[in-house]
């Protein structure tokens, strides 16, 4: 199905139902029966509220809604702000995805609003802020090019509460062997010795949040995606003890974000 923002295919694989949105064929949601973990950059997105304050925290490319399953699975109690621009994929998700569970109110009092527009649109706020921000938006199998920009993280860094932080799908990176001498030096940084790696989207978070700024790579078979998270380095053993079980390992690949 086409809609004005996206092709929209759904499959069902091995009891998964999966939703491709573009010519790339990337998975962009997945949705499986008794199983929320996803073994991808989803769970990272889970890990969020514990290292936030309590508070409303925002999806900002919702999609077929598989980090807000997981969040609300893992945390009943959240209020989560779910923003996605395109109306008839969330018309699909609420029917396949189950979206619309969601947004009734659990037992615990978690909740998810489904806002339909543009996630990066001043009206995109709380009153109060947010606790947290994920930023998860992609248009064609590439990041939004607004999240290249300085001024859009800047401008997102308004709508948190004190002492919230943001933490972002930044995509794949170009890597390369990279010397000072470089005259893009300043705009890579370390991911192995001797190899460093440029994505315009990590680059842009580094001079929007200087010192502020920890990044971690998915391994292979979990997407190869680059996350980053703003807000002063936190304590990973304290995170890795705060975090549902089965996500406590993956807390420890997470760095402070060192220029090359």
């Amino acid at each position: 199905m086409r809609s004005p923002f996206n092709d929209i295919v759904m499959i069902q694989s091995q009891g998964s139902r999966i939703l491709l949105l573009d010519s790339t064929r990337n998975i962009h949601s997945i949705y499986t029966e008794g199983q929320k973990l996803t073994g991808s950059y989803w769970d990272e997105f889970a890990c969020l509220p514990a290292v936030v304050p309590k508070g409303p925290i925002a999806i900002l490319g919702l999609g077929g809604g598989t980090a807000a399953h997981l969040m609300l699975d893992l945390w009943p109690s959240l209020e989560l702000e779910g923003w996605e621009i395109d109306e008839i994929l969330i018309d699909k998700a609420r029917k396949h995805f189950y979206l619309s569970d969601l947004e009734k109110c659990n037992e615990a009092g978690g909740i998810l609003h489904v806002h339909v527009g543009d996630a990066l649109s001043p009206m995109a706020v709380v009153p109060g802020g947010f606790s947290g921000i994920i930023v998860d938006l992609f248009s064609d199998g590439k990041v939004l090019p607004q999240l290249q920009e300085v001024s859009t993280w800047l401008e997102l860094e308004k709508r948190l509460m004190p002492n919230g932080r943001i933490m972002v799908n930044c995509g794949g990176a170009h890597a390369e062997a990279c010397s000072s001498e470089d005259e893009n030096y300043s705009i890579y940084f370390s991911c192995s010795e001797g190899v460093s790696v440029y994505n315009p989207t990590i680059t842009a978070l580094c001079t929007s949040f200087p010192g502020n700024l920890s990044w971690r790579k998915m391994e292979e078979g979990e997407s190869l995606n680059y996350l980053a998270l703003t807000g002063p380095p936190p304590d990973l053993s304290a995170w890795s003890a705060a975090v549902p079980s089965q996500l406590s390992s993956n807390i420890k690949k997470w760095k402070p974000f060192q220029l090359s």
